[in-house]
């Protein structure tokens, strides 16, 4: 079994910041697996907003972002800590949604972002 918990959503007015940690538990070796950020908006598919691969990889840590929060988010990870972040700076009310962390085929319940003045 494994787990997924997000944190660190909340209320944030327009140009604010947020970040979102993900600590990920039992069976599955962290810093082996690329980790992905999601989100949902009401009435919206879920979309990819970032992954981060395995630190310890050909691919070293490579990041990735969706165009619309490119310059604005930073994802990184902690393998000691077996976390995710998700930095938000510059939030925008388009960034507002559900945001979900994710493994393989393992998801977190998500944490919900409200962007509003």
């Amino acid at each position: 079994q494994v787990q997924l918990v997000e944190s660190g959503g909340g209320l944030v007015q327009p140009g604010g910041s947020l970040r979102l940690s993900c600590i990920v538990s039992g069976r599955i070796i962290f810093q082996l697996h690329t980790m992905a950020w999601y989100r949902q908006a009401p009435g919206n598919q879920r979309e990819l907003v970032a992954t981060i691969t395995p630190a310890d990889g050909p691919a070293d840590g490579r990041t990735n972002y969706t165009g619309s929060v490119k310059g604005r988010f930073t994802i990184s990870r902690d393998n000691a800590k077996s976390t995710v972040y998700l930095q938000m700076n510059n939030l925008k009310p388009e960034d507002t949604a559900v945001y979900y962390c994710n493994t393989i085929k393992y998801w977190g319940k998500g944490t919900l972002v409200t962007v509003s003045s």
